[in-house]
């Protein structure tokens, strides 16, 4: 595939992967700053903030607060603490945007293993292809075909601190190489590197409903709290996706047999979106809560919210259904998702679909997703 169809991609999928050079907006300019203008918040590394499994991702992405799975690691370490049985293992795969192309895709494999009743190690490797891709000079030369690609590696502690709440340490390493290598069009791009860490908290507590056994839970992640990369010499850093994600969940038993679970989440990137983006990454975390430059109308935009709800038929089958929101004018992603789930013995096989608001000329229509798992004993519980 020539490079210039891949820019479409590019541009719709990894939003600011290569890096553009743009006008900083100016601190005298903020007042007159309009809300409803696209300006979307610019990162590298968006790859990380795709959902991996499909649990998940047939929920509406959330994932902070729902009950715990082999697949925490993402949405909520802390969770871990809270996982029945001694650990397993998990595979997903997504073709991304196969609209546009179909050589893209999204690898995930995560996995838990349980030290004793109150400590629990985990994690994960995510795998980001992005095909084969010919390149090109201005002059239409042939420069070679690259495969580029990027990946992050996760670390996990989890520890229960009591009967109902836990927390979690997270450490990352990320590769981006978004060219393959080399030289393109007289430019050495390189590897972005970066080192990174999520701290997670989790609550749980059983309560009664109209005699009915039930749980509510709470769920916080802030997540890819790392450096900032760049991919040539003369290009400025960037930040990465840090993102702070809260949530919670309501569990219902409604008998013997069938059960409900509904569960919200809500995010927002931890980076700077107006000011002088080029300051540190404590300071930029810091400034991510008033710097919009239309003010507090435009930091209320910034926030992504998205609503799940799972049915459970004796712990072994799940249908799921959800819908995620983000404002026009900060990506515009707006879609519903669907998906199935069925446990048999030690096995989990599931199944997520999404579907865009916006038809199905959308680049996110026909996603896919499709998770494999398998526990170290058997479950007793679905979860």
């Amino acid at each position: 595939m020539r490079l210039d169809n891949r820019l479409i991609f590019i541009t719709i999928s990894l939003f600011c992967a290569i890096q553009i050079t743009s006008a900083q907006i100016n601190v005298d300019d903020l007042a007159g700053a309009d809300p409803d203008a696209l300006n979307p918040i610019q990162t590298t590394l968006p790859f990380l903030t795709i959902a991996p499994d499909s649990r998940a991702g047939a929920m509406g992405d959330i994932g902070a607060a729902t009950a715990p799975d082999i697949n925490s690691q993402h949405w909520n370490a802390a969770k871990y603490a809270f996982a029945p049985g001694e650990g397993g293992i998990a595979l997903s795969y997504t073709p991304w945007l196969k609209n546009l192309v179909t050589d893209i895709n999204l690898a995930y494999l995560a996995g838990f293993y349980r030290i004793d009743t109150r400590q629990v190690l985990s994690g994960s490797l995510r795998y980001f292809s992005l095909g084969d891709i010919v390149f090109r000079n201005e002059f239409g030369d042939y420069q070679g075909q690259r495969t580029p690609n990027e990946f992050a590696i996760d670390a996990g502690y989890s520890r229960l601190f009591s009967d109902n709440f836990s927390g979690a340490l997270t450490f990352r390493f990320i590769r981006s190489d978004i060219t393959g290598g080399g030289v393109t069009s007289n430019t050495t791009y390189n590897a972005g590197i970066s080192f990174a860490a999520d701290i997670s908290a989790y609550y749980q507590k059983a309560i009664e409903i109209d005699n009915k056994d039930s749980e509510m839970a709470f769920g916080l992640n802030i997540s890819n709290m790392g450096n900032k990369i760049s991919y040539t010499e003369d290009q400025d850093k960037q930040f990465i996706p840090i993102n702070f994600r809260l949530g919670g969940r309501l569990s219902i038993d409604l008998d013997e047999y069938n059960s409900m679970i509904f569960a919200a989440d809500i995010n927002k990137f931890l980076v700077p979106t107006g000011y002088n983006p080029d300051v540190s990454v404590p300071l930029g975390i810091v400034r991510s809560f008033y710097d919009a430059p239309a003010g507090f109308k435009e930091e209320l935009h910034e926030i992504m919210f998205s609503i799940g709800v799972e049915y459970l038929y004796q712990k072994q089958f799940a249908v799921r259904a959800g819908y995620f929101n983000e404002h026009q004018t900060k990506g515009n992603r707006k879609y519903f998702t669907a998906g199935i789930g069925l446990r048999l013995n030690v096995f989990s096989l599931d199944f997520a679909y999404l579907i865009p608001t916006s038809g199905r000329q959308n680049p996110l229509a026909n996603t896919m997703r499709f998770t494999l798992g398998f526990s170290f004993d058997n479950f007793s519980d679905f979860r």
